[in-house]
Order: C-alpha cells, then structure tokens, then sequence
C-alpha cells in the first residue's frame, strides 16, 4: 500500500540522512522524497513517499520519532488529505505544433514556461495520476527531452496540523 508520509526534524546537518538511512536498513524503498525548511527556519518538513503494509509503517513511524531529531510524523494515507505534484518538461516541437501544445497544456492547467521550438519547457502541478497522463499525451504530440518530477507533495485536511507547539 501507498504511504505519504509527513515527517517534522530538525533543520540540522545529517537528521536527513539519519531518516533515509532508518528505510534503507529495514529495506523499504522511498519512492519520492521532498524537504524543505518551514515557516520555522530551524524546522524542516520532509515528504516522503513508500510503500508497504499499515503495520510495517506504524512500526516505521514508532521508530522515526525515535530519532533525536524527528519532533513529528504524520501518515496522511490515515485521513483525508491533499497531494499534489510538479512536473516540468522539455520538449521538442516543430514549429507548427507550438500553438497545439501550448492550448493542451493550458487546457491541462499547465502553465508554458519558455516557448523555444528546441527546448519548449511547460510546467504542471496536479495529482500524481495526473502529472503521469500529461506526460503520455504531450510525449505523444512531442518529442520528450526532459522530465523534472518534484515527488508527491501532501497535506491534512483535517484539522490535525503537523507542526511544532510552543
């Protein structure tokens, strides 16, 4: 089973590398992993991407909090949430394509980021599922040069917030 799993730590050097190497040694696979600092620059979000079963990321999540920099964890495949992702892409286009491809992607609610004939970049932000049937069409309209996923980006919609309480 897919999780997306929201992990708060400090802003540290080698916390990271510490919760990769937790899923590395248990040999779990992170699928897509993003971090960033918050609106608390000494505070990090991480979201990260895996799959197994529910117990197996309980048992994960246990041992996260473990560690002495992970101040919070959050399972968002537990409760209804948000998710989104950013793909960029380079295509080659013949002339005569531009005007095409530049309405499916605003069509897509993609956004045309620099028009050049031999390096038309786009950008998307949409559901996983989403992002990967954009890809198909365009690469069927186009020639695909590059793809720039950014990985699964989640939030709770409930009014559980995962962030650190003064």
């Amino acid at each position: 089973m897919r999780h997306i799993i929201a992990i708060l730590l400090q802003n540290e050097a080698g916390a990271l590398t510490r919760v990769a190497g937790l899923f590395s040694t248990r040999g779990y696979n992170i699928e897509s992993l993003s971090v960033a600092a918050t609106d608390d620059p000494t505070v990090s979000r991480i979201t990260l991407v895996t799959r197994g079963s529910d117990a197996v990321m309980q048992q994960i999540s246990n041992q996260l909090l473990k560690l002495i920099d992970v101040v919070g964890v959050e399972d968002l495949k537990d409760g209804e949430h948000l998710e989104r992702e950013l793909v960029l892409l380079k295509l080659r286009l013949r002339p005569e394509q531009s005007d095409a491809v530049r309405g499916f992607v605003i069509r897509a609610g993609g956004r045309v980021l620099d028009p050049a004939p031999d390096g038309f970049i786009v950008e998307l932000t949409a559901s996983e599922a989403e992002v990967s049937e954009f890809i198909v069409d365009l690469a069927r309209h186009s020639e695909m040069l590059e793809v720039v996923r950014s990985g699964a980006l989640g939030i709770s919609r409930t009014g559980r917030n995962l962030r650190i309480v003064d």
